[in-house]
Protein backbone atom coordinates (compact mmCIF):
# COMPACT_ATOMS: atom_id res chain seq x y z
CA UNK A 1 0.00 0.00 0.00
CA UNK A 2 1.76 3.70 -1.10
CA UNK A 3 0.46 5.13 2.08
CA UNK A 4 1.81 4.72 4.99
CA UNK A 5 0.74 5.50 8.08
CA UNK A 6 3.35 7.41 10.67
CA UNK A 7 1.04 7.68 13.61
CA UNK A 8 3.40 5.66 16.20
CA UNK A 9 5.53 8.11 15.57
CA UNK A 10 3.92 11.28 15.99
CA UNK A 11 2.58 10.06 19.22
CA UNK A 12 6.20 8.63 20.19
CA UNK A 13 7.36 12.34 20.28
CA UNK A 14 4.64 13.85 22.00
CA UNK A 15 5.24 10.37 24.60
CA UNK A 16 1.23 9.59 24.48
CA UNK A 17 0.49 6.47 25.12
CA UNK A 18 -2.52 4.74 22.48
CA UNK A 19 -4.73 5.02 25.95
CA UNK A 20 -4.20 8.35 26.33
CA UNK A 21 -4.80 9.04 22.22
CA UNK A 22 -7.92 7.42 22.37
CA UNK A 23 -9.61 8.90 25.61
CA UNK A 24 -8.60 12.73 24.01
CA UNK A 25 -9.56 11.79 20.35
CA UNK A 26 -12.55 9.61 21.57
CA UNK A 27 -11.95 6.75 19.38
CA UNK A 28 -11.67 2.83 20.19
CA UNK A 29 -7.96 1.56 21.01
CA UNK A 30 -9.17 -1.17 18.44
CA UNK A 31 -9.48 1.53 15.93
CA UNK A 32 -6.48 3.59 16.33
CA UNK A 33 -3.94 0.60 17.08
CA UNK A 34 -5.63 -0.60 12.99
CA UNK A 35 -5.18 2.85 12.12
CA UNK A 36 -0.97 2.73 13.38
CA UNK A 37 -0.56 -0.52 11.67
CA UNK A 38 -1.88 0.53 8.30
CA UNK A 39 -4.44 -1.77 8.75
CA UNK A 40 -7.52 0.23 7.97
CA UNK A 41 -9.03 1.53 4.21
CA UNK A 42 -9.43 4.90 5.12
CA UNK A 43 -9.64 7.65 8.21
CA UNK A 44 -12.58 10.18 9.09
CA UNK A 45 -11.76 13.41 8.52
CA UNK A 46 -12.90 14.85 11.46
CA UNK A 47 -10.97 11.73 13.14
CA UNK A 48 -8.01 12.81 11.51
CA UNK A 49 -8.55 16.55 12.50
CA UNK A 50 -8.49 15.31 16.21
CA UNK A 51 -6.02 13.03 16.49
CA UNK A 52 -4.24 16.23 14.62
CA UNK A 53 -5.34 18.13 17.48
CA UNK A 54 -4.35 16.14 20.19
CA UNK A 55 -0.76 15.51 19.08
CA UNK A 56 -0.29 18.74 17.75
CA UNK A 57 0.91 18.33 13.98
CA UNK A 58 -0.59 18.03 10.83
CA UNK A 59 -1.89 15.48 8.96
CA UNK A 60 0.96 15.09 6.86
CA UNK A 61 2.96 14.01 10.04
CA UNK A 62 0.75 11.32 10.29
CA UNK A 63 0.33 10.29 6.61
CA UNK A 64 2.52 9.27 3.65
CA UNK A 65 3.07 8.48 0.41
CA UNK A 66 5.39 6.13 -0.87
CA UNK A 67 4.78 4.93 -4.31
Amino acid sequence: MPIVVNLDVAMAKKKMSLTELSEIVGVSMTNLSLLKKGKVKGVRFNTLEAICEALDCKPGDILDYEP
